[in-house]
């Protein structure tokens, strides 16, 4: 699959490339947008109407603006402190540990070990750098 100008060699945008810039509008949403230009609080306020009369999808749509589901939660278990990063080993084994006993989902675990990674090579760069500049300055 050749790509050129972002299009596959059938013709059709790949993945990412949709031809158009990113955060443009589609006309249908933008004709929708100047439709309803003025008219939320009104909408709003009919909404919230509908609710205390009874509509249980008014109920909801005002519920879920109030107090939006949330996308993920917190999380709480016993995580080793890293100080340096042969740490991560034993933070990685806590992890493992805390899925195997049911008290993290794997995708939380997995969640969770992507950054303790991401902390353990900010670890052990700061290390190699700390390193580097001490041999520089001793040499």
């Amino acid at each position: 699959m050749t790509r050129k100008s972002g299009r596959n060699t059938d013709g059709t945008f790949g993945p990412g490339n949709s031809g158009k810039p990113k955060g443009t509008r589609h006309k249908a949403t933008q004709a929708a947008l100047a439709l309803l230009d003025g008219e939320a609080e009104a909408l709003t306020r009919q909404a919230v109407t509908m609710a205390l009369g009874g509509d249980a999808t008014a109920l909801r749509l005002c519920l879920e603006r109030i107090a939006p589901p949330r996308k993920d939660v917190a999380v709480t278990f016993d995580l080793p402190p890293m100080e340096t990063a042969r740490d991560a080993a034993k933070a990685a084994g806590a992890v493992l540990g805390a899925v195997a006993d049911g008290d993290l989902t794997p995708t939380e675990g997995a969640h969770i070990m992507a950054l303790v990674e991401t902390y353990r090579r900010t670890l052990e760069t700061s290390d190699l750098e700390a390193r580097l500049r001490y041999m520089e300055e001793t040499l």
